[in-house]
């Protein structure tokens, strides 16, 4: 009984999921929440046509209207929670509040549409927060090389650039974990002055 009393719950951590509209920000969520995860996905309609643009080969057929939420225990001490955020600018008013709090995200890219990324990437410089260029690997491949990524997003060097594949578990984890030590680098520096 006493070790149940002693056991603490693990640190709660937020971390964004952000980029354009038909990245892989809600399969990414899905991929590695443990719980079914909370959704707010919407039927593209008419309206849509000529503004929201997933790419030639996209199926997509559902938008998120509002975000995405799941959570991943990474081991006894801490717990991820993974807030979503809508792609479309028209969303973006949501985004202070969704990031609100939050230690750091995970831009998703798809490096055959960069232009979709540079809002997030903008937002995050200029809130300074922590984050990571996660380059989802559509059907196994990359439009362009991660060092071409960094130097057309214009990152610095300190900003993680990695590819990985929204729908792998596994790949999911290993991005956020870069999340995490990004953010624990920004920490470790901001607590050292």
């Amino acid at each position: 009984m006493d070790s149940v009393r002693s056991a603490k719950a693990p640190l709660p951590v937020k971390i964004i999921v952000a980029g354009g509209f038909g990245v892989g920000k809600t399969t990414t969520v899905g991929s590695i929440s443990e719980i079914v995860p909370l959704t707010t996905e919407a039927e593209m309609t008419s309206a849509a046509i000529g503004i929201d643009e997933p790419g030639q080969a996209s199926t997509k057929s559902t938008t998120t209207v509002a975000m995405d939420f799941g959570c991943v225990t990474i081991d006894d001490s801490l717990k991820l929670y993974l807030f979503g955020t809508p792609g479309q600018d028209r969303f973006g008013f949501m985004w202070d509040d969704l990031v609100r709090g939050a230690l750091g995200a995970l831009v998703v890219v798809d490096s055959s549409r960069l232009d979709d990324c540079y809002p997030a990437v903008d937002y995050f410089e200029q809130a300074g927060l922590p984050f990571v260029v996660a380059v989802n690997t559509f059907n196994g491949q990359l439009a362009h090389s991660l060092d071409e990524v960094r130097w057309a997003l214009a990152v610095n060097d300190q900003v993680p650039v990695v590819a990985f594949d929204a729908r792998v578990r596994t790949s999911v984890r290993d991005a956020m974990l870069v999340v995490l030590e990004r953010a624990l680098q920004r920490a470790m520096v901001t607590g050292a002055h």
